[in-house]
């Protein structure tokens, strides 16, 4: 898919940016896993990057957050940040949820909780009880289960504790890295319904995603990564009524329909 653009560059839709990145480049050695890749998040948007997996993707979301090393620029919430550091982007209003989880399985579901707010009560903050129950009342399961042990969890439990301990650190971005993976059919439709939820709530969110049907369905705007490159972009509505994407993503005989169908 070559270099295009449905829309003017840069996501036209963000009036108030709350990631603004220019020029996103990643090396591991001599090779580049991402080469200047520029992407927007709006104030109260979602947007989604889509693509086939080793399109790099996760690569993008580990240099946002600081994890990885990166050339370019990485703006966030009005501030250039020359060099991305985890915990002061995670202070500064930025969470990641990884493909993996990451989550404390000896622990339990509420333990897993409240360590998500463990930086803001480093910063000052005593509101963890009335966050807990904001919480609760999105994922009334993880309420049925608070006491579990996060390893005891299905895998859409699972997912769901790790969104919801990211929710206790009230992020002004919410970073999720293949939310859908692994999810059983009618787990994957609960867990973009929440994200829409989440979206309805405020929360702007950069959502990364191979279920490209799902994603485009609840995102405000989208990006196609191939090969390291922002191959697309646009409004989410167009990119799914495109030709190319519907050919390369979406259509039934699509190259990815196998990987990606829900």
């Amino acid at each position: 898919m070559t270099q295009t653009s449905i829309t003017t560059p840069g996501n036209t839709g963000a009036l108030n940016p709350v990631l603004e990145i220019k020029d996103l480049t990643v090396s591991y050695g001599k090779v580049e896993a991402l080469t200047n890749a520029s992407l927007t998040v709006g104030e109260g948007q979602i947007v989604t990057v889509i693509g086939p997996n080793g399109a790099g993707k996760t690569t993008m979301l580990s240099a946002i957050m600081g994890v990885l090393g990166s050339k370019g620029e990485v703006s966030f919430d009005g501030t250039l940040e020359i060099v991305p550091e985890v915990e002061h982007m995670v202070a500064r209003g930025m969470t990641l949820v990884p493909e993996k989880r990451e989550l404390f399985g000896e622990m339990s579901v509420e333990d897993n909780l409240t360590l998500g707010a463990f930086q803001r009560y480093r910063m000052g903050k005593r509101d963890q009880a009335q966050t807990l129950e904001e919480v609760y009342a999105l994922f009334p399961r993880l309420k049925e289960r608070r006491d579990q042990a996060a390893g005891t969890m299905s895998g859409g439990e699972r997912q769901m504790l790790a969104v919801g301990r990211a929710l206790m650190a009230k992020p002004k971005l919410l970073m999720l890295d293949e939310p859908s993976l692994g999810l059983a059919p009618l787990i994957v439709r609960e867990i973009f319904r929440i994200i829409a939820e989440l979206r309805r709530r405020g929360v702007s969110i950069l959502l990364v995603e191979q279920n490209a049907r799902a994603a485009l369905q609840v995102a405000d705007y989208a990006y196609v990564l191939e090969t390291g490159q922002i191959a697309m972009q646009g409004p989410a509505h167009e990119l799914a009524d495109d030709p190319r994407v519907i050919e390369a993503y979406l259509g039934l005989g699509g190259k990815h329909q196998a990987m990606l169908s829900t």
